[in-house]
Formats: structure tokens, sequence, C-alpha cells
């Protein structure tokens, strides 16, 4: 609605100016005006299939792309190249899934002239609008913990890069910092606002999944390198689990397809915003563990192992950038949900919002102080949390919305062409909940657990400076 009201704001501007005598004094300053509001709206108000796309495909790969090269040294190239396109598809499957009940629900509300002119429909409404209040729960339990450790994620992953470009600070110190930077996404009102943050986002991580494939290629394979992955279970499943992480980044779906003008639309973006993502993940994950080999066991991090050049500096610096902002993209949906319960989610004023925000940013501080773990956090959100919030939760919810026969009769979306019956969207839906389950959150969860518990042992809670180098021995 914004823009068809800006359309309707410039035409009666323009027509006012057409009138208007030339030498008229107002004539400059209404140009000036319409000039500003329009470059404002090109850089501020996104709600196209572009910005939609953009949104998903940046928001789905930032700070995991560095981990990808140690899932792969854990469970060998053929598996995580396999798994990588396995689990984008069953990824892009229930981002569909999430977007047909949201069509579905807000249909129905429509239906009832409910009106969501300053209200932001977020997932766990939609659980609760076909459902009923106990999906509510659930969804909003699962979705608020991963959205919470995505965050916490990006802060540790902040930390973890920037210390390869000035180790003078340790990781902890760094983490103070970049706490301080991500805080300033309270001032970002909804998901209208990220156009131009969505596509400097995907750009920066275009850049920085070329160099680590360039870098590790130009590097060559290190002495003596071995290649022995899988050797062990835990470590198989855990990195397993990183790649059901990476593309279950979509718990943000709903406030995505909310901001567009036209959500219907939305439908196969996440499909082919995994396609753009793959040209991005496997190419660097495949040359930097070709590189590197059995090394990266002990590097969750794949700049720490490639040499300090202007080009990798480069590299961190926007991947560092953003992963601010998505920061940002996990947060936004958190700030929602806190506006909501302390009643401030329909107010104008962007500043009063931003301060009621402030809130949700300290915890995540917190968390990410006390777990550093850089790799082993991934998988384990990935186990624990995405399993079941972009996985099994839509998939179930898909089934049992349209359990009866007038629910699929009347739906607001029939199934998609490629898989005409009902039936066969049962079959997938029952495949997708029982795979994830066993493999995902079963196996998944108890290797990553398995991982996490051995670097808690390791190198303590609050670890200063998580998978640093030793300083030098002390000449006296």
């Amino acid at each position: 609605m914004v823009p068809q009201k800006q359309a309707e704001e410039a035409i009666v501007v323009s027509g006012t100016m057409n009138e208007t005598n030339p030498d008229d004094n107002n004539t400059e300053e209404e140009r000036v005006d319409q000039s500003i509001r329009s470059f404002k709206s090109l850089l501020w108000h996104g709600g196209s299939v572009y910005d939609a796309w953009f949104s998903c495909a940046s928001n789905q790969v930032a700070q995991v792309l560095l981990t990808l090269p140690y899932s792969f040294s854990q469970m060998g190239m053929i598996s995580g190249v396999i798994l990588q396109v396995f689990y984008g598809v069953v990824g892009s499957w229930t981002a569909y899934l999430i977007s047909v009940l949201y069509i579905e629900y807000r249909t129905r509300k429509e239906k009832d002239n409910v009106c969501f002119k300053n209200h932001v429909i977020q997932w766990f409404e939609v659980l609760d609008g076909l459902l009923g209040p106990c999906w509510k729960a659930v969804g909003l339990a699962f979705n608020c913990t991963f959205l919470m450790f995505g965050s916490v994620i990006q802060l540790i992953a902040c930390a973890s890069n920037i210390y390869y470009i000035n180790d003078k600070l340790d990781k902890r110190t760094w983490t103070y910092i970049f706490g301080a930077c991500c805080a300033t996404t309270v001032f970002i009102p909804s998901f209208h606002n990220y156009r131009i943050w969505s596509f400097l986002g995907l750009g920066m991580t275009t850049y920085t999944a070329w160099y680590l494939t360039i870098a590790a290629l130009v590097h060559g394979q290190v002495e003596g390198v071995t290649h022995s992955g899988p050797t062990k279970l835990v470590l198989y499943f855990t990195g397993a689990t990183n790649i059901l992480y990476t593309f279950g980044g979509h718990a943000v779906t709903v406030e995505i397809m909310h901001a567009m003008w036209k959500p219907q639309k939305f439908k196969y973006i996440y499909l082919f915003a995994t396609f753009y993502v793959f040209t991005l993940t496997i190419p660097s994950a495949a040359a930097v563990y070709w590189a590197f080999g059995d090394q990266l066991l002990n590097h969750a991090n794949a700049f720490s192992l490639l040499p300090q050049t202007g080009f990798r500096d480069t590299a961190v610096i926007l991947m560092l950038i953003h992963q601010v902002i998505t920061f940002g993209f996990a947060c936004t949906p958190l700030y929602f949900v806190w506006e909501k319960v302390v009643g401030m989610h329909d107010t104008k004023s962007m500043f009063l919002r931003a301060i009621a925000r402030l809130p949700v940013v300290i915890p995540i501080w917190f968390l990410a102080i006390i777990f550093p773990f850089f790799g082993p956090i991934n998988s384990a959100v990935g186990a624990l949390l995405v399993s079941f919030t972009v996985y099994i939760i839509p998939a179930l919810a898909h089934m049992l919305t349209y359990r009866k026969a007038s629910a699929r009769k009347n739906a607001a979306e029939k199934p998609p062409f490629f898989l005409p019956s009902w039936t066969a969207m049962y079959v997938v839906n029952t495949f997708v909940v029982v795979w994830v389950f066993v493999v995902g959150f079963g196996f998944g969860g108890w290797a990553s657990m398995t991982n996490f518990i051995k670097q808690v042992d390791t190198f303590g809670l609050f670890a200063k400076c998580y998978q640093c180098k030793s300083p030098p021995p002390q000449h006296h």
C-alpha cells in the first residue's frame, strides 16, 4: 500500500506543478521534495518479488559460508555436496509450505474483515489462526529460541572474523564491540526497509565465496594433505546438521512475505534463492577442503587457514558488514514479538519503538560471550531448533490444516503443478518429518551436543579467545 500511496502523492505533486506558474517560488522546493521522496522510496521501501529474492538469498548464507569447509572435513566431499543439494531442496519445499499457510491464514482473516494496516503477521500467529493456541505456543517457543541463537551466532562470527585482521584485542572484547554495532538494527522498522541492505549483503557474500574458492585454488594443496573424512559418526552427523542449518534460514519467511506488495508471488522465490546460494556454497567449501583437507577439523572458520592478503581482509570486512545485516534479519521478528508483548507494535514513532526493542539485544549479547564456539554452535542450533522450526513444524502444520476434505476443497492455494495431488503432498511431508526427526534431530542432536560439550570442556564457558593462536613464549 505504501508505494501506491506514494505514487498517488507523486501524481498530485506533478499535477500541481504543471498548473503552477514556473516562476512560482514553491516549484523548485516541490521538485526537490519529490526527488527526495523518490530516492528514499528507491532505497527504503522494498516490497517487490526481487526484494523478497534478495532478502531470502542474503539471509540464507552469511557466516555459515565460513563453516561449510569444516563440515566437508567432517563428512567428506561427496556427502557434503549431496547433502547441500538435498537440504537445499527440502528447505525450499518447507518454505513453500509456510508461504501457502500464510496465504491461507490471511485469506481467512480478510474474509472476516480483519485489517493488518499497522500489524506484521508472524509465523506463530499463522499457526494460532489455523491450528489453535497450542500450536501458537510451540511455534513461538521454537521460532524465538532459534532466532535468538541465530543472532548469537552472527555476533560470535563477527568477533571470530575481525580477529583475523586485528588480533590486538581478544575475541571476547570484539564481541562487546560488535554487540553495540548490531544493536543499531533496532532502528530498521521492518523487512520493507531492508532493500538496500539485502542487495549489499548478497553482493558481499558473493565476493567472499568466490574469494574463498579462488584463494584456495591459488594456494594449492598443503604439503601432505589428507582427506580422511568421514571417520567418526559424531563428526559426520555434526557436519550434516550444519548443512541442515545452512538451508534452514527461513524462520523469517512470513515476515518477508508480509513485506511484499503481492505475497502470493512468493511461492518459488526461496527455491530460486537457493539455486543462487548453491553457486556460492558448493564451490567455496569444495575448494577450501581440497586445499587444506583434515586441517579444517580444528579450524571451524575457513579464514583462519588462508594467508593474510588485501583480498582476504576485504572479504573479512565485507562479511562483517553482512553479519551485522543478518543479525538484523534474525532479530527483527524478535523485535516484533517484543513490541506486541509491551504494546508498542502499532506505535508510529520509530524512536519509541527502537527504545522498546533494546532489551531484546542484551540476552543475545550475553549468550555470545558465554558460548563463543563458532562451528559447533551452528550444528547444535541446527539439530535442536532448526529441525523443528523450519522443517518439521511447517510440514506437520500443512498436513493438519488440510486434513479435512472441506479444507482441501476451499484451500486458498491448491497443490503445485509439479505435485498436483493432495496425497502426493502428504507423502512428501511425511518423508520430511520422519527424515528430519530421525537424522536431523536424533542423530544430529546426539552428535552436535557431544561435540558442543567437548568444546565447553576444552575451552570453558566465557572463553576469552576461542581457537586463537597460542601466545609466543616469554623470554626472561
